[in-house]
């Protein structure tokens, strides 16, 4: 028997530690919206599932595989969807940097710090901020 698609998108939601809200945010839609995805109320578009797949870090495929998300529209679904932010790229390209550490060791820290500094002021997420913080202060020390 196929899983609903809502039940999964709540446990991978809860699985996160977000509320209703904190998803809604990340996909540009209201709460009430979320809602009545998880509660099998409405079926979300094929942009919807992809939004959902990349916040999830997962393929769209992947999401509504084994679920009653409509054939028809898995069909139309796109191959890939984008699973990292900004800020995690960026953080993990530092990560790979300062383990390289092939020259000038103060001017690459002062390029990372530069860099986090500029994403710093447009990250909105709150754990995107406190990442971009501890990352900050790792690299002041």
């Amino acid at each position: 028997m196929a899983e609903n698609l809502g039940r999964r998108i709540a446990r991978l939601r809860g699985s996160l530690g977000w509320t209703q809200q904190d998803l809604a945010a990340r996909l540009a839609i209201s709460r009430v919206a979320v809602s009545h995805l998880e509660a099998g109320l409405s079926v979300p578009s094929e942009r919807t599932v992809t939004l959902l797949a990349g916040v999830f870090k997962l393929e769209p495929w992947e999401l509504v595989e084994g679920t009653s998300y409509p054939v028809a529209k898995a069909e139309r679904l796109p191959p890939v969807a984008a699973r990292y932010t900004e800020v995690e790229l960026q953080l993990r390209l530092m990560e790979a940097a300062l383990e390289r550490d092939d020259g000038d060791r103060e001017r690459m820290l002062e390029a990372w710090r530069h860099r986090l500094e500029l994403l710093r002021k447009c990250a909105h997420d709150p754990r995107e901020q406190e990442a971009l913080r501890l990352a900050l202060r790792r690299l002041r020390h």
